[in-house]
């Protein structure tokens, strides 16, 4: 076989691949486990904040692109291991008024496969601090039989949510304002 007839073959078989993924159905889950994280950097160097304390519901749909659902995770979860910037961080997000951060997916647009693995954008909002903004969130889907897992981030000036006390000691210890949120949620029937 001529090696033109390869590449031909091998890219339509891919194209034919990403659109029987873009086109399967996909069933209606409960989150079955997750993690929201977020990246940050300090005047003493860069750290994470971690949460597995999540709650989300999918709504299913004929294919990949009419998928809505969301996800949440109580602010008061979030740790980073460090016990005094926690309680920064508690009180910065005022998580007493402030319970949860939210993210809601209006819809879906779906790129290229690879692999196992789809290209995604979810288009929706995203609530942190009692503030919502529209937010896409590029990443990564896995569809089985069982569910759908979703890997993706964004990044996020937290000043855009109303979020304050950035800043300690009179201004010498500083948090930047942008972080990356991080999501890898797994839905299953």
């Amino acid at each position: 076989m001529p090696v033109r007839w390869i590449i031909t073959a091998t890219l339509c078989t891919g194209v034919t691949m990403a659109h029987a993924v873009a086109a399967q159905a996909v069933a209606d889950g409960g989150l079955a486990r997750g993690t929201l994280a977020f990246d940050a950097k300090a005047t003493f160097g860069a750290f994470t904040g971690t949460t597995t304390t999540m709650t989300g519901q999918l709504t299913g749909a004929p294919t990949l692109a009419g998928v809505h659902g969301w996800v949440e995770a109580p602010s008061n979860s979030l740790t980073t291991n460090n016990g005094h910037r926690d309680r920064d961080m508690a009180g910065s997000l005022e998580s007493a008024k402030y319970p949860g951060i939210r993210f809601d997916v209006d819809s879906v647009t779906v790129g290229e496969q690879h692999g196992d693995s789809t290209a995604v954008t979810l288009t929706g909002s995203f609530t942190l601090h009692g503030q919502k903004r529209s937010a896409k969130v590029p990443g990564w889907v896995w569809l089985t039989a069982k569910g759908a897992r979703f890997r993706g981030a964004l990044p996020i000036n937290v000043k855009d949510y109303g979020v304050g006390g950035l800043s300690k000691m009179l201004g010498m210890l500083k948090m930047n304002e942008m972080i990356t949120v991080r999501m890898d949620v797994t839905f299953e029937r």
